[in-house]
């Protein structure tokens, strides 16, 4: 059986094998780039009939390259990296994994909630520093009766909704583009994005990144939240203006952010919200477990499977 070329810009697993093991019935042969710049995926992708990648960008320049391709397959929910119309004129498929990390991602959503709640990390330095002090912590409110706002109602955060509301947690969300029948099925009530923001004790942002998305938590946006309030992104890095952000928390206006995505990633020296004790950061393990990044590699691959063997992907990525 003769192989076929994939190419793969760039990868952040430890083996490749699951996607090995679903694209067996092509016989794939992989190659993957040294680095993810325009000219070594295109060292590795230009007659390859499948391009696999994770972060690395997947521009007009480089599907222009792209002499054999027929599908692209995304490891991840966003699509952000992947110039989906310059794809889409060329006749190439792309695939991604919309229902991948559901758990991992409402969990570390609801975990940043608690911890800047109840103040676990900022209590957890006092105490490694020398101090046994629970005045140092307050004030402290009850989680049950308070709101949590949603920006977006997507699978992650309806994975998220029972979560919160086992906590006695109230729900609203704010989306143009959800169905009501999902609201109604949720529970949730569905609000203006400004209401949202100015009835929430709690934000977690779950909306895709666009240019209309972009910076969307800027000045303008903190003024708009209660003063005791707290913000999650689990999402896109760039969703918040991060020097907004530190001059809101500086400003008092409000109380609290815990971040698992930044504009800029490792953050630099002189990023403002960086060693802040009002601030959560981990460093972008939201969507991670074992099981999830199993997952992730074997329905990516699977996808990119059926469109070289002339069925229909389970999960393609529509173009607007």
């Amino acid at each position: 059986m003769t192989s076929t070329l994939i190419a793969v810009a760039d990868t952040v697993f430890p083996s490749l094998d699951p996607a090995r093991e679903a694209l067996a019935k092509v016989n794939p042969e992989l190659k993957i780039a040294e680095d993810a710049s325009p000219g070594n995926i295109l060292a590795v992708a230009a007659d390859a009939e499948a391009l696999l990648v994770t972060y690395g960008q997947i521009n007009a320049e480089v599907i222009a390259g792209l002499n054999n391709c027929k599908v692209i397959g995304r490891f991840g929910i966003g699509i952000d990296n992947i110039d989906i119309p310059a794809a889409t004129e060329k006749g190439i498929v792309v695939t991604y994994a919309p229902v991948y990390c559901l758990d991992e991602v409402s969990d570390h959503a609801m975990a940043l909630l608690l911890s800047l709640a109840r103040k676990v990390t900022f209590a957890d330095g006092l105490v490694s520093g020398g101090r046994w002090e629970m005045p140092a912590v307050v004030p402290i409110h009850r989680l049950k009766g308070r709101t949590l706002g949603l920006v977006g109602l997507g699978n992650i955060p309806q994975a998220l909704v029972p979560k919160a509301e086992a906590f006695g947690i109230n729900v609203i969300a704010s989306d143009p583009y959800c169905p009501d029948e999902v609201f109604q099925r949720m529970g949730v009530e569905k609000v203006e994005l400004d209401d949202m923001l100015a009835r929430s004790d709690y934000v977690s942002v779950h909306a895709p990144l666009t240019p209309d998305t972009e910076k969307m938590f800027n000045a303008e946006a903190f003024k708009k939240m209660k003063s005791n309030a707290f913000l999650i992104n689990t999402a896109r890095g760039p969703l918040v203006d991060i020097d907004d952000l530190a001059a809101a928390l500086e400003a008092g206006e409000i109380a609290g952010a815990a971040l698992d995505v930044l504009p800029s990633e490792p953050p630099g020296t002189d990023n403002p919200i960086v060693g802040r004790p009002d601030v959560i950061l981990t460093p972008h393990t939201g969507f991670y477990s074992e099981d999830a990044l199993l997952d992730l590699q074997t329905t990516v691959a699977s996808d990119v499977a059926r469109v070289l063997t002339g069925e229909e992907p389970k999960y393609p990525v529509k173009p607007s």
